[in-house]
């Protein structure tokens, strides 16, 4: 292909080197020059522009794409149409992603024109997910460099999707007197979603106490019952005799390999009983969020064997996003929580510019004989809150001055507070106590909110059993205050404008338990009378 010069009546079957601006509209870089658009360029009054012009054995950037996809594909992936010398590649099933990371790199070592890229290998897709793409980077490449990238990719499939199987799956659940029945129950419904991509099912969801001997039998009446059990153990697993394994053991099975180098999922066991997978699940496998559970998983559920030198070669992008729920997270905050007496921070927003109340400061509004902010101050000083923050900014003298009275009081001033109640939350984290494991916010225009409500947001904060964010609720909507654990801390400190902690809320939404909260949750005031406020505002 040559690069150079040519006056617009002489671009005729060139292509453009960059895209020209013309009386009838753009002419994007690449495009090839007929009739209609040497008379569109001719229009222009260019004396020259730069083109490029094929020579023989080249291939245009779009057949040169399809030809290599074509090449490189394999089962249940399909190509689509090129254009601008890429073809994308899908996958026509949901299955495992599998490719041979070998050849891909000596097919982009051919030339630097060519280009392939794919998404990790042995990594679970949805039907219609983009799984590569071939980039042809020039207008057009040399037909031997194509012709040398199709002989690498050979006869076999370079990259395909393996299906998944229709899998049925048994769970054994231990339990011990701490552990919850909805605890479980959510990890069942945790479970089925995981397996719901792959058309398998959990047809046997069994629970037993925390015992080696109970567990064993578990498994052994699962044994002829699933194509694959998984055990989601009450404790965490300490060693090679505690009591997952050696359940699989007393059972007849073997444990394949304790443990992996995925974090979070380090506390994985795979087995094997009769022929069949045995998952012993860390955790971290109660949540959604991806961990090494769900790198194992996907292999099984496609019906490709996992074998202990495959667990141990996960350990190279094996760092994966931390849970913030898992009970040891990576940021340390678990170690300061306390089981028993938790110490909890009550947090409360008075910094707002009332703007939608009308005239005059909506906290220091009357509401039955006194200021309206003074409500919200009561319910936080009369709870079990080991301190009280009242968070200031408009007209922070005059709100002060309304709670100058309130004992164990401290007042923090916001002076952001016009760029929204993120900046207010903000400044309330920062002055937390360090001693402090939790905040409860509540809000200043909040007046129905009392003491025992508070109270029984604090009773439910219970992190050992996954509790960490506790949200009221009246009539199946979700209101204030709400409880936030230290672990999301830094996540709240991250928000910007007005949006409180909402988004939060979503993306954490196995970490939340909801108790009633009845009227008092719901109710603000925008005007007198008015209703509103959403969870995490």
């Amino acid at each position: 292909m040559r690069f150079g010069p040519a006056s617009p009546a002489e671009t005729l079957g060139a292509y453009l080197a960059h895209a020209v601006a013309t009386p009838k509209g753009t002419l994007r870089k690449g495009t090839r020059v007929d009739e209609a658009v040497r008379a569109a360029l001719v229009e222009t009054g260019l004396a020259s522009l730069t083109v490029a012009r094929l020579e023989p054995g080249d291939v245009h950037e779009d057949e040169a794409a399809r030809r290599l996809a074509a090449a490189i594909a394999g089962p249940n992936v399909r190509l689509e149409a090129p254009a601008t010398g890429r073809c994308n590649l899908y996958a026509e099933t949901a299955g495992l992603f599998a490719l041979d990371p070998d050849r891909i790199h000596v097919i982009n070592r051919v030339d630097p024109a060519l280009t392939v890229a794919t998404r990790p290998p042995l990594r679970g897709v949805e039907a219609g997910r983009m799984v590569a793409t071939v980039k042809v980077i020039p207008f057009a490449v040399d037909g031997a460099l194509l012709a040398e990238a199709i002989r690498v990719a050979g006869a076999e499939p370079v990259l395909s999707v393996e299906p998944y199987r229709p899998l049925r799956v048994a769970v054994v659940s231990t339990l011990l007197p701490s552990l919850k029945d909805k605890v479980v129950d959510k990890t069942l419904a945790v479970m089925a979603e995981r397996l719901r991509p792959a058309g398998a099912r959990i047809g046997d969801d069994i629970r037993v106490p925390h015992d080696e001997r109970a567990v064993a039998e578990a498994l052994a009446w699962t044994r002829e019952r699933a194509d694959l059990t998984i055990v989601f153990g009450a404790s965490a697993v300490v060693d090679e005799d505690d009591v997952i394994p050696a359940a699989i053991r007393e059972a007849g099975g073997a444990v394949v390999h304790l443990g992996m180098p995925v974090d979070p999922g380090n506390l994985l066991i795979l087995g094997e009983l009769g022929g069949k997978p045995v998952l012993g699940a860390p955790g971290c496998a109660r949540s959604p969020r991806e961990n090494g559970f769900d790198w194992v998983l996907e292999r099984l559920l496609a019906g490709r064997p996992v074998t202990a030198d495959d667990i141990v070669r996960m350990g190279v992008g094996g760092l994966l996003m931390d849970i913030v729920s898992r009970p040891a997270p990576r940021s340390g905050d678990a170690l300061k929580e306390n089981p028993d007496r938790p110490f909890v921070s009550a947090v409360v927003l008075a910094a707002g510019r009332s703007t939608r109340f009308g005239a005059g400061n909506k906290l220091l509004a009357d509401v039955r004989g006194e200021p309206m902010v003074r409500h919200a101050v009561r319910a936080a000083t009369g709870s079990a809150a080991g301190e009280v923050i009242v968070v200031t900014g408009h007209q922070a003298e005059a709100v002060e001055a309304a709670l100058a009275d309130m004992p164990d009081v401290r007042f923090v001033r916001n002076p952001d507070y016009a760029e929204g109640q993120s900046t207010s939350l903000k400044a309330a984290l920062g002055a937390v106590s360090p001693a402090s494991e939790a905040a409860v916010v509540l809000l200043g225009d909040m007046p129905l909110v009392d003491a025992p409500l508070v109270d029984r947001v604090i009773a439910a904060y219970r992190p050992a059993e996954g509790s960490l964010i506790v949200v009221p609720t009246h009539d199946g909507r979700r209101g204030n205050p709400v409880l936030w654990s230290r672990r999301f801390f830094q996540d709240l400190a991250a928000v910007d404008g007005d949006r409180g902690g909402r988004d939060l809320l979503k993306r954490y939404a196995e970490a939340i338990a909801e108790v009633d909260g009845g009227a008092a949750a719901g109710f603000d005031v925008d005007e007198v009378g008015g209703l509103g406020g959403e969870a995490g505002d």
